[in-house]
């Protein structure tokens, strides 16, 4: 595919996109169910084997605007634990402040929001594989990332620069499909993503200075053309959600206890991870 071919394709799913006014709405409720490993947990995925959980680590310019100290050991972890939260599996990654992880094709793809950016495939020895940019930037900083995740052989990347959802090729890198993140005026931060029979939910929120003001929502889009299927609202003292995966028809999220604007650990449920449940 050519770059013009990508952009055009990418023209066309924002076009095929709904109004928010036309999308269905619906609510929905978190319910805990364990705390994960020690650290800051921001990303999710489902696998056989159990569910995998990103660590988020705070360095350098990140760690200063967090007043946290600098971390002594900068790799961060891909924790595999089982459906009672018990750590099976270990993973260490040279990903810098992950926000987004995928599991697939026998590795572990860390997406990284902070220098050096980009995308680290690691295997399941945590040997580094490889570290790529989201395509069509920078070939040394292709922006940062809010999410991940693996479906049918291809790669999806919440891409926080392109500000939408690219599809890759894993072997040859090249980008196939693009989906712009939903409008509207009072959702103007995006997250996780997760697959759902055809379609793709994301984490979507707004703007606010801490846990009080906070809106989370969800946004579930049409994979083959983009469109605003539906909008969630979380019910009032929800979690503040970060990381999304779908397991046997159910979403799970985790309260990363960092969120930007807020003081640390600001909400309730910080470290947690949970259920989502529509009501």
């Amino acid at each position: 595919m050519t770059k013009r071919e990508f952009l055009t394709l990418g023209a066309l799913a924002g076009l095929s996109m709904a109004t928010p006014g036309r999308a269905a709405t619906r609510k929905a409720k978190t319910t805990r169910l364990f705390r994960s490993p020690q650290g800051f947990p921001n990303g999710l995925a489902a696998t056989p084997e159990g569910l995998w959980i990103a660590e988020q680590k705070l360095s350098g310019a990140q760690a200063a605007q967090y007043h946290l100290p600098e971390p002594k050991d900068l790799s961060e972890a891909a924790w595999l634990v089982d459906w009672n939260g018990k750590l099976l599996k270990t993973v260490t990654t040279p990903s810098r402040n992950t926000s987004g992880m995928a599991v697939g094709g026998g590795y572990v793809w860390m997406v990284a929001n902070a220098p050096p950016e980009g995308v680290f495939q690691v295997d399941m020895n945590s040997k580094l594989v490889s570290h790529r940019q989201i395509p069509l930037g920078p070939a040394n900083d292709g922006g940062g990332c809010h999410g991940a995740m693996w479906q049918d052989g291809k790669l999806w990347i919440a891409s926080l620069r392109l500000r939408g959802n690219l599809r890759l090729d894993p072997k040859t890198w090249a980008p196939e499909f693009f989906i712009p993140f939903y409008q509207a005026p009072d959702r103007v931060r995006y997250h996780d993503i997760t697959w759902d029979n055809g379609t793709i939910w994301q984490i979507v929120g707004n703007d606010s200075r801490n846990y009080s003001e906070g809106k989370p929502g969800l946004v579930r889009y049409d994979a083959a053309t983009g469109k605003v299927l539906e909008v969630v609202d979380f019910l009032p003292g929800s979690s503040d959600p970060h990381g999304l995966t779908m397991h046997e028809g159910k979403l799970f999220s985790c309260d990363a206890g960092i969120h930007p604007g807020w003081p640390n650990n600001d909400s309730p449920t910080s470290g947690w991870i949970f259920q989502i449940d529509f009501v």
